[in-house]
C-alpha cells in the first residue's frame, strides 16, 4: 500500500476510537525498516487496546497487512507494526517519559487536522494529505532511552531506539602542540640570583 494512503487509513482508525494528540513523523532518513512513525495517546488500558484493534481493522479493510502487535497484554504501550508504518499507542504518562517525538520527530509530516492543527489528531482525506516535511526542522540531540522489558525482538528494539551518531574521525581532532623546550640560556636567565651573605663587622673594644 502507498505510504500516503497507509498513514491516512491509520489516522482514520485512531480517530474512530477518539485517540488524542496524534503525530506523524517521516523516518526514511533515520532507518530503512519503516517510513513513518505515528504516535497517539489513549487515556486508559482499555482505550489503548481498542485503538490498536481499530488500526488493525482499518488497515486490513483497506488491503494492508499487519506484521505484528505488541503490548496488548498490559495496554500501557501498544505497538502496531503495519510494515512501512509503525504505530505507538501510549498512555500520556508513559508517552511523556519515553518522549518518542524527540527520538523520531525531527521531520513531522504535514496533515490537515479536523481540530485546525497542522499535525495529527484528525481525519485526513486524499486531497488534504501533505507529504512535505516541515521546513528546516532542527535535529535535536537526544539520549536513547531504554525500551520497556515487556517488548522484545530486534526489529522492535530498532523501532524504539534513537538513531546512532557517527563518531568524529581522529583526523578531524586538532593536533596538540608539544610544549616548547627551554634553552640553556633561557634557564640561566630565569634562575633566581644567589644572595651573598652579609659580612659581620667586629666592634672595636672600648
Amino acid at each position: 500500500m502507498d505510504i500516503t494512503k497507509l498513514q491516512r487509513v491509520i489516522i482514520d482508525g485512531l480517530e474512530d476510537v477518539k485517540a488524542q494528540d496524534i503525530k506523524v513523523f517521516n523516518t526514511t532518513h533515520l532507518t530503512s525498516l519503516f517510513d513513518r512513525v505515528i504516535v497517539a495517546s489513549g487515556t486508559s488500558n482499555r482505550q489503548t487496546k481498542a485503538l490498536a484493534n481499530s488500526v488493525r481493522e482499518f488497515v486490513k479493510e483497506a488491503g494492508g497487512h499487519i506484521v505484528s502487535t505488541e503490548g496488548e497484554d498490559v495496554g500501557e504501550w501498544v505497538l502496531v507494526d503495519c510494515g512501512d508504518c509503525v504505530v505507538h499507542i501510549m498512555q500520556p504518562a508513559l508517552r511523556q517519559y519515553y518522549n518518542l517525538e524527540e527520538i523520531w520527530g525531527d521531520k513531522p509530516v504535514k496533515v490537515k487536522l479536523s481540530g485546525g492543527s497542522a499535525f495529527g489528531g484528525a481525519r485526513v482525506t486524499a486531497d488534504e494529505d501533505e507529504e512535505d516535511d516541515v521546513d528546516e526542522a532542527p535535529a535535536r540531540k537526544t539520549t536513547a532511552r531504554k525500551a520497556p522489558a515487556k517488548t522484545a525482538g530486534a526489529k522492535t528494539a530498532a523501532k524504539k531506539a534513537a538513531p546512532r551518531k557517527t563518531a568524529a574521525k581522529s583526523g578531524d581532532a586538532p593536533a596538540k602542540k608539544a610544549p616548547a623546550r627551554k634553552t640553556a640560556g633561557t634557564a640561566a636567565k630565569t634562575a633566581a640570583p644567589r644572595k651573598t651573605p652579609a659580612r659581620k663587622t667586629t666592634r672595636s673594644a672600648g
